[in-house]
């Protein structure tokens, strides 16, 4: 994983733990991979991997089983979903819309665009 200077490691393994969960390859109630596990497949510390994990829990994203790992939520979906879209909504699109008024690019034009893009990317929810 490569990691961006300007925000810190262990939010942006939460945003990775996070698209798992979104792209439902971690499922509600299913065991995630360990502490030990993640932090050897992403190349980062232990302890980086732990602060990721409590700040997942305050969350209310992940949560613990005494002795037997860490799991989602049964609700983890559905609050990703509309805390990420907020955010894409106050954040991102903004700026895209701005940019795309000063050079004219069109909603019908954005639209063929992300349909394209869905079908390369194989990101439709609706399977």
């Amino acid at each position: 994983m490569d990691f961006n200077i300007n925000l810190p490691i262990y939010l942006q393994i939460a945003d990775y733990v996070c698209d798992k969960i979104l792209l439902q390859q971690w499922l509600p109630d299913e065991k995630i991979p360990s502490i030990r596990e993640l932090a050897i497949e992403l190349e980062v510390t232990h302890n980086t991997v732990l602060r990721t994990f409590e700040h997942l829990q305050n969350k209310n994203i992940i949560y613990t089983k005494r002795g037997t790992g860490y799991f989602v939520e049964k609700n983890a979906l559905t609050l990703l979903n509309s805390s990420r879209k907020e955010q894409f909504l106050k954040e991102e699109l903004p700026s895209l819309f701005y940019k795309m008024n000063i050079i004219g690019f069109e909603i019908d034009e954005l639209l063929a665009e992300f349909k394209k893009f869905k079908n390369k990317n194989k990101l439709d929810h609706e399977n």
